[in-house]
C-alpha cells in the first residue's frame, strides 16, 4: 500500500482528566484539525469523549505525519506540544487498525462492553464524512469497525453482564419479578446511584415511581423528572406498601427502615415480595429485613460482589472478542494489500490499450484511407479487447497474492519492471521471496 494508517491519542490510561480536557477536540477545534487534510495527509478523523481523544489519519508512506499532527493538535488547543507528546500514544499500520477495532468494540473502555463508545465513534465518523475528510480507506475502516463491534456483541457475552452498581440492581429486580411493567418503586433519598438505578428501572418498563426525600422540593423535582409522585419524608410508611422495589440512599446515620416496622407493611401487601436496594453508607435499611418472608435485601457490598463477578465474566468474553479482532484485522489487511494492486492493474490495462492503439494506427495507415468507418470501429474494438485479454493472467496472478505482503510486493515490482510501467522505477529485490520458485503454477 502506498499510504499508511496512523492513530494518535490520549485516554484514561495515558493522561489524567486535566490533560485530556486541555486537548479535547470539539466544535471548531475538530474542524481546525480536519483542515490539515491535504498534501501528504489524505484522510483524517478526530474523536473526543470524556475518556479519550484520538486522531486517525491516512498519509503517504514517505511522509510520517505524527510530528505534524502533534504540533497542529497542540496549536489548535493552545497547549504545549511537549505535554501532548508526553501522554500521547501512536499506532501505525495494522496496529492502528487493531486499536480502532478494539475501541469500537468497547474492549478499551473503562467499563469493558459499555455501549456508549460505539455511538460516539459513529458521530465522529459522520462529522468526518460531512467535512469530506474520510475517504476510501477510512470509510472502509470505519464500516468494518462497526461490523466487527456488532459481530462481537452477537458472538460473545461481552455486554450481557451488569458492571455498574445501579444496573446490577436492575438485573436483580428482573430476576425477582421477571417482568417490571406492572411494578412500582420507591426512591428514598436523592443519591446519584439510586437515581441512576431508578432511571434504569424505568427504562426496563417499571410502571411507576414514588420519590421521598428530607427536602420535599428535591423529591418533587425528581418525581417530575421521572413522571412519578413525591412523598413527604415523614409519610414513607404510609406509602411503603405500594412499592415492590425500594431504593434507599439517604445520608442518615441510622436505619430509616427497621425490621420491626415491616409487619404492617407486609400485611397490607398480602405477603407479595418486596425488593430493597440499600446503596447508602452507613446503611439505611436494617439487615434483619433479610429474615422476613418474601423480603429481599441487597446492600452496596452485595452489589459490588455481583459487579466484580460480572467483570470477570466480561474479561473472559473479551479474550474471545480479541480472537475475532485478530481475524478481522487479517481480512482488512488483505483488502489493503488488494488496494495496493490497483495502480499496477490500472497501469497494466493502460499499457495494453496504448500498445493496441499504436499497432492499430500502424495498420490503418497501410489500408485504404476510404475504408468503411464500421470496419475501422470493429478493428479498434478487436485491438482493445486483445490488449485487455493479454493482461488477464498477470492481473489474476497478482490478485491471488493479495494478503501475502512479502511476495505480493515482490511480484508487483517485478511486473512493473517486466512491462516497463515505470521509466525510472526502483529495481525489484535481488532474491525471490520464499515459496515463489520460478516455473511453478499459481
Amino acid at each position: 500500500m502506498q499510504q499508511s494508517i496512523y492513530l494518535l491519542g490520549l485516554n484514561h490510561r495515558t493522561a489524567p482528566v486535566e490533560v485530556r480536557e486541555r486537548f479535547a477536540l470539539t466544535g471548531q477545534a475538530n474542524r481546525d484539525i480536519d483542515s490539515l487534510e491535504g498534501g501528504p495527509i489524505h484522510e483524517l478523523l478526530a474523536m473526543s469523549t470524556c475518556n479519550r481523544v484520538e486522531i486517525l489519519a491516512v498519509a503517504d508512506n514517505a511522509a510520517d505525519p505524527v510530528a505534524t499532527l502533534i504540533t497542529r493538535w497542540a496549536d489548535v488547543c493552545q497547549c504545549e506540544p511537549d505535554l501532548l507528546g508526553e501522554h500521547c500514544y501512536v499506532y501505525r499500520g495494522l496496529e492502528a487498525v487493531r486499536h480502532v477495532f478494539t475501541v469500537t468494540a468497547s474492549l478499551d473502555s473503562m467499563v469493558v462492553g459499555e455501549p456508549q463508545i460505539l455511538g460516539q465513534i459513529k458521530d465522529a465518523y459522520r462529522t468526518a464524512v460531512h467535512e469530506g475528510t474520510s475517504k476510501v480507506i477510512l470509510n472502509r475502516l470505519m464500516h468494518k469497525a462497526f461490523s466487527v463491534a456488532k459481530r462481537i456483541r452477537t458472538e460473545t457475552g461481552i455486554a450481557q453482564h451488569a458492571v455498574s452498581i445501579s444496573y446490577a440492581a436492575v438485573e436483580l429486580a428482573k430476576d425477582i419479578f421477571d417482568q417490571l411493567d406492572n411494578r412500582q418503586a420507591m426512591l428514598i433519598g436523592a443519591g446519584e446511584m439510586a437515581e441512576l438505578a431508578a432511571s434504569h428501572l424505568l427504562s426496563a418498563g417499571l410502571s411507576g415511581l414514588l420519590v421521598s426525600n428530607r427536602t420535599l422540593v428535591r423529591a418533587e423535582e425528581l418525581a417530575e423528572r421521572f413522571c412519578g409522585k413525591a412523598v413527604p419524608f415523614p409519610e414513607i410508611f404510609d406509602h411503603l406498601h405500594e412499592a415492590d422495589i425500594v431504593i434507599s440512599s439517604t445520608g442518615a446515620q441510622e436505619p430509616v427502615i427497621r425490621a420491626q416496622d415491616m409487619p404492617p407493611v407486609l400485611k397490607k401487601r398480602k405477603n407479595r415480595p418486596m425488593f430493597f436496594i440499600d446503596i447508602a453508607v452507613p446503611r439505611n435499611i436494617d439487615p434483619d429485613l433479610n429474615n422476613l418472608d418474601n423480603v429481599y435485601l441487597y446492600d452496596i457490598d452485595d452489589l459490588k460482589g455481583i459487579v466484580e463477578g460480572n467483570l470477570a465474566q466480561r474479561r473472559e468474553e473479551a479474550e474471545l472478542a480479541h480472537r475475532i479482532i485478530d481475524e478481522e484485522v487479517g481480512r482488512f489487511d488483505a483488502w489493503l494489500q488488494a488496494l495496493s494492486l490497483k495502480p499496477t492493474i490500472v497501469d497494466l490495462l493502460q499499457h495494453g490499450e496504448d500498445v493496441a492503439r499504436k499497432e492499430l494506427n500502424k495498420t490503418l495507415k497501410k489500408l485504404d484511407p476510404d475504408l468503411d468507418q464500421e470496419i475501422k470501429q470493429a478493428m479498434e474494438t478487436l485491438a482493445l479487447s486483445l490488449g485487455r485479454k493479454l493482461y488477464h493472467h498477470p492481473i489474476t496472478f497478482l490478485k491471488r497474492r493479495a494478503g501475502e505482503e512479502e511476495s505480493l510486493q515482490y511480484f508487483i515490482s517485478m511486473t512493473r519492471r517486466m512491462f516497463d510501467l515505470d521509466q525510472d522505477g526502483p529495481s525489484p529485490p535481488t532474491h525471490k521471496p520464499k515459496g515463489s520458485g520460478g516455473g511453478g503454477s499459481e
